[in-house]
Parts: C-alpha cells; structure tokens; sequence
C-alpha cells in the first residue's frame, strides 16, 4: 500500500469490517477491495439479467453483411 487515506465510517461499520478482515486474516484495505469488486461483479449481474431493450434486440439481429 504505496499511499493511504482517511474515508470516514461509523463506529459500527469500522468494527464490522474490523471484524471481517481479522476472521478472513487479511489486512482492512484487502478486505474492503473485495468488497468493492464484489458489488461491481453484482451490479454488472444485474445488468446482464436484465430484459434488452427494442434497441439492442434490433442490433443483435441485425444482418452483418
């Protein structure tokens, strides 16, 4: 970790995630890019399940030559 910063949670979030990152022994900083990486990966599984539009149906149907 080349340079750090402050981001300001609450006392129960700190020890939650205080908690979390000791029980998968690894450091806060590991334990909370996981998290992020996660909630990307769910937020990008929402965005594949969800119904195309008119418009990317009519783009994947469309003839490509």
């Amino acid at each position: 970790m080349a340079e750090t910063t402050t981001i300001r949670v609450s006392r129960d979030t700190h020890a939650r995630v205080t908690r979390l990152a000791a029980e998968r022994h690894e450091s806060i900083d590991t334990t909370v890019r996981s998290a992020l990486r996660a909630l990307r990966q769910d937020a990008m599984g929402h965005d594949l399940a969800a119904e195309l539009t008119e418009d990317e149906t009519a783009w994947l149907d469309a003839d490509a030559g």
